[in-house]
């Protein structure tokens, strides 16, 4: 090591503790990342949850500029709609007085042909990478390598690789990264460095103290620190995801977990090494690089004002492809004759997953007098499920919530449970980072045995806890204490109320849904997302016993909900892959299940199109068979669209728009405001489901418009990190988060158009009005155009509800 190098690192260090300002301005970059939940449990997150209080474009602006992310697609997207006609000249033109935009339609056009200018910051590490010798190790790829693959180590508790024996007593993450890092003397000679690695020798113990130490270093004002704290967690965006999913469950849980600022302090760590490495190594580097960072800062501001200015005609592009949409989805609507079912012989209740539209459809075509409704898919029962007498739990309702209520089985499944565990295990192994070539070259032939196995007998895998039978009676339990029958009847008629079944068929058909593959990371993401990423037959299980249960009926008299005795809820199960609906009970008439078969064929002949165009001449019989090998195919990449092209969210009765063939772009959701008379069950859709579906359509525009950011590239690629935590693709680099590029791309073309959700509502202005006001989230969306909120009304008017005004559409 140099003189000048030992004198660096040797110098009294500053001992300036945080300002209680930089505290509040660190904590609020820290809460800009939106969590994402592990494989096992899979949902669609809004990846910008934590900054909807921002106005969407300013978002995007932000984002634009500190970590090079696109909200919007190139503009020859939008140039191929327009030319197409998808994009219509009205549209255009309202989008254009909606965003106050001068420029004409020919301007606008021609604004799509031209060359965008590069317009974002540079952290420190970017800034030597624009002059390194490109026969070098970049610098940003091995700090996204490094602290990727030690975020992997210590999430997955890796013994031999933590190099610890003794797990309980294991640092915080912080501390532990600093730990390992300074025994790693490979990073001088990985980065061709020489004494990189004496650098990291001299960093504080603490991350509140790298923290202090870096702000002075790099003399950070407060606007500064802001913006480059926020683009150093960009960097390690998917880790930052995954941290953040750990602070959300422990919000939930009352038990706080937020190891946020310690990842930053991680990133922070590296750019303040190789600051002070150059400064004592190479001091012509390091003042070629200080005048670089100081330009840097002082352009910041600058920086994002001029990429909004370079955004904006892009935005009018964007609403007018939604607003195409919309003026053709709002057509359909308003010439929609209602269909009321005025003595239903079959009911059936459905998730209002937008793949239920197409099943809804075909299963009600089938009979005059067949009636569905749309719920949220957990039902409303906020549970968890427990395997007795195993100690795992899973929960089975959204990510929003929190479990009040445990279900267990009286039904002897031991000897299935008792191969949880083993097969736990057994995963643990098979889906570790990056084991999973690994574990194919550590069995070898057994392994290749087990491969052909999949190719030639092909069967679909799933969550093990799905493989128990549950035919037992289910008991429900809060806080350790059984269920009352008055509290399953106060559950049993929020349900019911929720739902707006007030007459009965003979058969009620309460189906959950959930998807069957094989070889899939990212299975529970095909399942319910308001199951928690589980398949809903939990709930309507539950639910059915519930609701069938006499006594419960008995009470359910006294508050004036009558079920007459010939009534069965049935528990039934959507396959989304192979639109199979299996009802887990004996007990149906040769009709019901006719009508069943039916809508199955129906279903299937509408998608099979969109997965495979050599289906489109099969039988009905070659057409079935087709779907289910496709769903037990290991090497399927697609094995179904999911939410795919989703994009309205109709809160409204179902006979508005039985007629309507929404082509599985739309959820929906029933709702009868004249049952409603406090308005409580709006309230309940406004910010919970309508929160929910935000997510979807969010998490898919993100996947679309930045998969490299937002979505998890390749699917081919992939490897399971810690099991369930996510994915690498590849064996490296950082974790991925969203969806594979195979979820919304067929090879050839998107199969998901990315626009804002399109909510339409069938109420009255003023609790619309009400519940914005009052809950901050539901105005948020509404207000910073994360969506559309529209009201329909019985006479056909739709218009916009947009900062408190009603505007005509």
């Amino acid at each position: 090591m140099s003189n000048a190098s030992a004198s660096i690192i040797n110098q009294p260090l500053s001992k300036q503790p945080l300002s209680e300002q930089q505290k509040s301005i660190l904590l609020a970059a820290t809460q800009k990342i939106a969590p994402s939940w592990p494989l096992d449990q899979m949902i669609a997150v809004n990846p910008f949850w934590q900054m909807r209080e921002q106005r969407i474009e300013q978002v995007a602006a932000n984002l634009g500029v500190l970590g090079s992310v696109h909200l919007q697609m190139p503009k020859q997207y939008y140039l191929n709609l327009y030319q197409s006609g998808a994009i219509s000249q009205a549209a255009l033109q309202q989008a254009s007085v909606e965003l106050a935009s001068d420029l004409s339609a020919q301007q606008l056009t021609a604004f799509l042909t031209q060359q965008d200018e590069s317009v974002h910051w540079h952290n420190i590490a970017d800034l030597l990478d624009s002059q390194r010798d490109p026969h070098k190790m970049a610098w940003r790829d091995e700090i996204i390598h490094q602290i990727s693959q030690f975020c992997a180590a210590h999430y997955q508790e890796l013994e031999p690789l933590l190099r610890r024996g003794d797990t309980s007593k294991q640092l915080d993450l912080y501390r532990h990264w600093l730990d390992v890092t300074r025994c790693n003397k490979g990073l001088s000679i990985v980065m061709d460095e020489p004494g990189l690695h004496q650098f990291f020798a001299q960093l504080p113990d603490t991350h509140e103290a790298l923290l202090a130490e870096a702000i002075e270093a790099f003399s950070l004002d407060n606007d500064t620190l802001a913006a480059y704290s926020h683009a150093l967690l960009l960097d390690v965006n998917g880790w930052a995801s995954w941290v953040a999913y750990l602070r959300w469950q422990g919000d939930l849980n009352q038990q706080p977990n937020d190891e946020m600022h310690q990842l930053l302090a991680i990133r922070m760590a590296w750019d303040l090494v190789i600051w002070r490495y150059l400064k004592a190594q190479l001091p012509i580097h390091f003042a070629q690089l200080n005048v670089s960072w100081q330009r840097e800062k002082a352009q910041l501001s600058s920086m994002v004002q001029a990429y909004q200015q370079m955004q904006r005609p892009i935005w009018v592009w964007v609403k007018a492809a939604e607003l195409s949409y919309q003026h053709q989805l709002n057509q359909q609507l308003q010439n929609a004759i209602p269909q009321p079912v005025v003595a239903p012989e079959l009911q059936a209740v459905f998730c209002i997953d937008v793949r239920s539209e197409v099943m809804r459809r075909a299963l009600e075509s089938q009979h005059e007098n067949i009636q569905t409704f749309g719920f949220a898919g957990f039902f409303g029962l906020p549970l968890e499920y427990q395997p007795s007498p195993s100690e795992l739990t899973r929960p089975q309702l959204p990510g929003l919530l929190k479990p009040v209520i445990r279900v267990t089985e009286r039904s002897d499944n031991k000897g299935e449970k008792a191969k949880l565990n083993l097969r736990a295990r057994w995963q643990s192994w098979s889906q570790g980072a990056p084991s999973a070539f690994s574990m194919v070259e550590s069995t070898g032939w057994l392994y290749s045995l087990k491969m052909l196995k999949q190719s030639f007998f092909a069967k679909g895998e799933a969550n093990p806890v799905n493989r128990l039978s549950h035919q037992g009676d289910w008991e429900m339990s809060a806080q350790g204490e059984a269920l009352s029958i008055a509290d399953k009847t106060s559950l049993a008629k929020g349900v019911l109320h929720g739902i707006g079944l007030t007459s009965f068929a003979p058969k009620v058909l309460l189906v959950g849904h959930g998807s069957h593959s094989a070889n899939n990371l990212h299975a529970a993401g095909l399942d319910c997302g308001a199951c928690g990423g589980q398949t809903g037959e939990v709930n309507v299980r539950v639910l059915a016993q519930l609701l069938n249960d006499q006594e419960v009926r008995q009470n359910l008299v006294s508050q004036g909900v009558v079920i007459p005795e010939g009534t069965r809820f049935v528990a039934a199960l959507h396959n989304t892959t192979t639109d199979h609906i299996d009802c887990f009970t004996p007990s149906l008439s040769d009709a019901v299940s006719n009508w069943l078969k039916e809508a199955t064929t129906a279903a299937q002949r509408e998608r099979a199109p969109l997965l495979d165009t050599s289906l489109e001449n099969a039988t009905d019989e070659q057409l079935d068979k087709a779907l289910i090998k496709r769903s037990q195919d290991w090497s399927q990449v697609r094995p179904e669209w999911g939410l795919a092209n989703n994009a309205a969210f109709i809160v409204a009765p179902r006979s508005w728009t039985r007629q309507v063939n929404l082509h599985g772009r739309a959820f929906l959701h029933d709702y009868q405001y004249q049952q409603d008379p406090g308005f409580a069950v709006l309230e309940l859709i406004l910010t919970a489901p309508m929160v929910v579906t935000n997510w979807i359509n969010t998490q898919y525009n993100a996947s679309v418009t930045d998969n490299s950011k937002y979505g998890s590239g390749n699917k081919v690629l992939h490897n399971a990190v810690g099991g369930h935590i996510g994915v690498f693709e590849g064996n490296g680099g950082d974790l991925r988060i969203g969806l594979s590029m195979q979820s919304v791309h067929n090879g050839e073309k998107w199969m998901h158009q990315p626009q804002r959700l399109a909510v339409y509502v069938a109420a009255p202005r003023e609790p619309i009005e009400q519940i914005s006001a009052k809950h901050d989230n539901v105005r948020h969306l509404i207000n910073n155009e994360w969506l559309y909120l529209l009201r329909w009304d019985e006479s056909g008017v739709i218009e916009r509800f947009y900062q408190g005004q009603w505007l005509p559409q």
